[in-house]
């Protein structure tokens, strides 16, 4: 996700539901950020909406590193997290690179290829190895319940410089995941952002670290940032779908936290992989595709996905379990893919 995650209004939709699988659903809409910009819009910038379309979609390498060294992902829990809901995240993770063979297609491992194509300007690759690291625990909101965007930063900092097992300093190839809980607000969260990706300022962390901030919405938000599992309250007689986890907060972090690392990969920086002319206002791979999760998608049409036996909707496998992820953008063939579509 480029560092803005927009969200609007849902326009005369209704739910498309079948009783077999693939299912099909509808998502809420998003408008573009208010024509004023603060100081905050234009360092982060706002996310454009192309949704598949190869007419208009300009995405370039500006020559910038991306993460070609195997990927090591460090998460700090912020807050009060169930053992349950650790697990469910850490196994999306190790999903990334585990071969599709130990879990069946389509396979979050074949969601990762199409990242995987994405080079520097030697011509290597996105790294194949995605791996999940050392963690922190930080249980006593050491920064308080409602952080701000450089807040988020020094609570990094604090992970990295601890006394006790600190988070290990990694620029190369590590990416810094911080996961906020159910009862933290983040500036802009829910009215415009479900999470976001950037870089660390040496001046507040003392180092420059690829990072991304995801947020559990259950309570704050979970029509907006944990759609379709939960629907917006304002739209009536739509139902939300099953979430394949049992966990609807965390079952819609988990296409944010993909959406993220996608783009963390490909544009740690933010000059390396992108469209549009402004580098402060980037659009990123993951950007282009988002809402969709399966063959058809686009303008607000997710396209069409899968069910489980008992009912929960999903669009790929893990390890152990099921997730539902965006797809994002293939330069190669300049559209949205992902391991679900029904032309492979």
């Amino acid at each position: 996700m480029s560092p803005v995650f927009h969200f609007g209004f849902l326009t005369a939709l209704a739910l498309l539901s079948i009783t077999v699988s693939p299912v099909a659903c509808w998502r809420p809409w998003r408008p573009q950020a208010n024509a004023t910009a603060t100081p905050t819009d234009l360092l982060y910038g706002g996310s454009k909406k192309f949704e598949g379309s190869s007419e208009f979609v300009h995405l370039r390498y500006h020559m910038g590193p991306v993460l070609t060294s195997n990927i090591t992902v460090h998460t700090i829990w912020y807050g009060t997290w169930q053992k349950s809901q650790k697990k469910i995240i850490r196994e999306f993770i190790n999903s990334i690179s585990a071969p599709a063979a130990s879990k069946g297609r389509p396979s979050v491992s074949g969601w990762w290829r199409t990242v995987q194509q994405y080079t520097d300007q030697t011509g290597a690759n996105i790294s194949h190895t995605v791996r999940l690291g050392e963690e922190k625990n930080d249980r006593f909101y050491s920064h308080g319940k409602s952080l701000t965007r450089l807040s988020i930063q020094s609570v990094i900092k604090s992970a990295v410089t601890a006394r006790s097992k600190p988070l290990p300093i990694n620029p190369k190839s590590g990416l810094y995941l911080l996961l906020t809980s159910a009862d933290v607000y983040v500036q802009d969260f829910c009215g415009q952002v479900c999470g976001f990706h950037y870089f660390t300022f040496p001046s507040i962390v003392g180092y420059t670290l690829p990072y991304a901030w995801v947020g559990n919405s259950a309570k704050l938000c979970p029509g907006v940032c944990a759609y379709p599992f939960a629907v917006p309250e304002y739209i009536p007689g739509l139902k939300p779908l099953k979430s394949p986890n049992g966990d609807i907060g965390v079952d819609g972090m988990i296409s944010v936290i993909g959406h993220e690392i996608a783009e963390l990969a490909t544009n740690p920086l933010v000059n390396a992989w992108y469209a549009g002319q402004d580098p402060s206002a980037p659009v990123e791979i993951a950007d282009l595709c988002e809402g969709i999760y399966g063959t058809g998608g686009g303008g607000s049409y997710t396209g069409q996905m899968l069910e489980d036996r008992d009912g929960a909707t999903y669009n790929m496998n893990g390890i152990r379990r099921r997730y539902l992820v965006q797809w994002v953008w293939n330069h190669l063939v300049n559209y949205c893919t992902g391991p679900n579509a029904l032309d492979q």
